[in-house]
């Protein structure tokens, strides 16, 4: 009977270690399932190649996620690392590049933005008595500003020197990994083993303890945040080298996946635990999630869907760990602690190893389809015209024979950068990319080069990159007709103004190039102010409104693509078609709607749908060996309300 009860006991206690394992070490057990299954459902997924850039895709989120866990592990929060990390970079390209500042001073001053922002930061939470959130926010709003108006808008060429720590040491080993490597150690150093860490713990834990213990809990907060600038300033450089340049605009929504990434790897947003282990999981968490659900071909829209879902999911689980009495991941465990750790990681790198490894029988020799493969990666999807070439580039692959796989890039070059390298660890046939930026993808495409892959560029160009074809629209011949419509409807003489797209994009400059050639010709049109509204109708709504405030005489508006002149009739109300005349670009369904009712008094409409299915069967061409000319434009014509029933588009 004792005996019976002896082996009841130890086996209740197994199940409780077992048990206190998994939720002491979460984030762990859900980062082994994500990578069996996805091992299990792609046969992309686990190659060296591919692995590898999982790595370069959780780089610079872990790096800012190390500082937010600082901030965090202290009952604080930071949402403006995204914009302080764009700052930084900005300030380094600016610097190094327009003002002649050596290289290594120019790396200096990114760092010293992220530590200056950090203290602004810290100062209104410590001593202005702002609430973490309120003063980050600000700062948020702040350091993109700056970054805006350093750049002009647009991106600026970052430095050769500091470009190579996008590329990899050996031909393999990627910069950005050891980089993510270097920043945890040092942020796992400064938990564990310094003072300022342990004040970090102290001060989430109960701030009015550590005040009344005689910790000095302002100066603390400022060296907190201070930190946490400088992580995110290491990021953007980071971020800003995988591009070849400083975008005004990038890591923008990167707190979010930052603070993710710390909340995943289970650390509690009400303070006083964290670890830079459970971080650095937390973001691979995130990178393997979108990673397999690119190879997997998933909606970039559910993408978003499922890693909500997982975060939601890790605070759950975080209470119930709360709950059941799982110890708190803090930092001074001891040296047993320390090696019990150390040993769950490596039981957890066997079995990893072990199940992954008898998944990949699965994919061996299995080849289901033979058609030829190819990825079409999309600036956005929430634009028509965008809309338009994904469903002509499917209608085409459908007809050929051909595996498309399209994704979203949502209007993020670091994203798109991410899809084209796992569109190249795939080893597709071809890549067709319509750039998010023209200069941030051409790194991204000449590893595809290297790799054998060819690339077809559609609707805007690659630069620093040779790709096989460029298939597009003669968007300076239809700037040009743009601005002719335009001044011929208000008889050669009047005031106007210009919406520009997204800087940095081919389109965009073509198109304003065209502008300005066709208005030379009617030196009776006075361009009142061009602003950006980034092809966007809510930007176009806006930016018209406010440039009403000032030219309420405007007789004339000349809107890159028809999404910004949608938005800048509506801002126009009853003047647009009568007392102001608009022109819009694309010819979207939307906009010639707008024509035939008559408040768009014109579109230079492409054919978008042409767009990708010339696109599709240049690809093919190139992967059959075939020859393809180096540019094939596809003509635009203007429509108005007299056309506009015959255009078919």
């Amino acid at each position: 009977m004792a005996t019976d009860t002896l082996k009841s006991t130890t086996g209740a206690g197994g199940a409780t270690a077992v048990r206190r394992l998994l939720l002491e070490n979460g984030a762990l057990t859900a980062l082994i399932v994500l990578v069996i299954a996805m091992s299990a459902l792609s046969g992309d997924f686990l190659t060296t190649d591919n692995l590898l850039n999982v790595g370069v895709q959780a780089a610079v989120t872990a790096v800012l996620a190390f500082g937010v866990t600082f901030v965090i592990v202290s009952a604080g929060i930071d949402l403006s690392v995204g914009s302080v990390a764009a700052l930084s970079a900005t300030v380094l390209a600016w610097t190094a590049t327009s003002h002649g500042v050596p290289v290594v001073v120019a790396v200096l001053l990114a760092v010293v933005t992220g530590v200056a922002a950090g203290l602004v930061n810290g100062f209104l939470i410590a001593y202005g008595k702002l609430p973490p959130f309120i003063a980050t926010l600000a700062m948020l709003s702040v350091a993109r500003g700056l970054s805006l108006v350093i750049s002009g808008g647009s991106p600026i060429p970052f430095p050769g020197s500091v470009s190579h720590l996008g590329d990899t040491l050996g031909g393999w080993l990627p910069v950005p990994v050891l980089v993510m490597i270097v920043m945890g150690l040092i942020a796992a150093l400064v938990l564990g083993r310094t003072y300022i860490g342990r004040s970090m713990y102290a001060i989430g834990g109960n701030e009015e303890a550590a005040r009344l213990s005689g910790l000095r809990v302002k100066k603390q907060k400022l060296a907190i945040y201070a930190l946490s600038g400088v992580f995110a300033a290491v990021a953007g450089v980071v971020l800003a080298s995988r591009l070849s340049s400083a975008q005004p605009q990038a890591a923008d929504g990167y707190e979010l996946d930052a603070i993710a990434a710390v909340v995943i790897g289970g650390a509690s947003l009400a303070g006083g635990t964290g670890k830079a282990s459970g971080t650095l999981i937390g973001a691979l968490i995130l990178a393997v999630l979108r990673n397999g659900l690119n190879l997997l071909n998933v909606s970039a829209f559910w993408q978003q869907v499922v890693i909500g879902v997982v975060i939601a999911l890790a605070v759950l689980f975080d209470t119930l760990r709360r709950k059941a009495g799982a110890a708190p991941a803090a930092a001074g465990a001891s040296p047993g602690g320390r090696g019990r750790q150390a040993g769950t990681y490596a039981l957890a790198a066997v079995v990893t190893v072990a199940i992954v490894g008898a998944t990949s029988f699965l994919h061996n020799g299995s080849s289901s389809s033979t058609n030829p493969k190819m990825g079409l990666s999309l600036s956005t999807l929430n634009n028509p015209f965008f809309v338009q070439i994904r469903a002509g580039a499917q209608a085409e692959a459908k007809k050929l024979g051909v595996d498309l796989t399209v994704t979203d890039a949502q209007n993020d070059a670091s994203q798109q950068a991410n899809q084209l390298q796992n569109f190249t660890s795939s080893r597709l046939g071809a890549i067709i990319v319509n750039p998010v930026d023209s200069d941030a993808a051409g790194n991204s495409v000449k590893a595809a080069g290297k790799a054998g892959i060819p690339v077809v560029a559609v609707d805007r160009g690659v630069n620093k990159a040779t790709v096989d074809t460029l298939v597009a629209s003669d968007n300076v011949a239809g700037g040009e007709l743009a601005a002719k419509t335009v001044a011929e409807k208000l008889g050669g003489k009047g005031r106007i103004v210009i919406l520009q797209g997204q800087a940095g994009t081919s389109a965009a400059r073509e198109r304003a190039a065209g502008f300005a050639r066709g208005l030379k010709s009617y030196p009776g049109i006075q361009v009142l102010a061009q602003q950006p509204a980034d092809f966007d109708r809510t930007k176009g709504l806006d930016v018209m409104s406010n440039l009403l405030q000032a030219h309420p005489d405007v007789q004339g508006v000349i809107a890159a693509n028809d999404e910004m002149a949608l938005g800048a009739i509506k801002a126009l109300g009853a003047k647009a078609g009568r007392s102001v005349q608009v022109v819009g670009f694309d010819g979207t369904p939307d906009g010639l709607k707008a024509v035939e009712g008559g408040t768009l008094y014109a579109s230079v409409a492409q054919q978008p749908s042409q767009l990708g299915r010339i696109a599709v069967d240049n690809a093919l061409k190139a992967v059959q060996g075939k020859k393809v000319g180096a540019a094939v434009k596809v003509p635009v014509k203007v429509v108005t309300k007299q056309n506009v029933a015959g255009f078919t588009g």
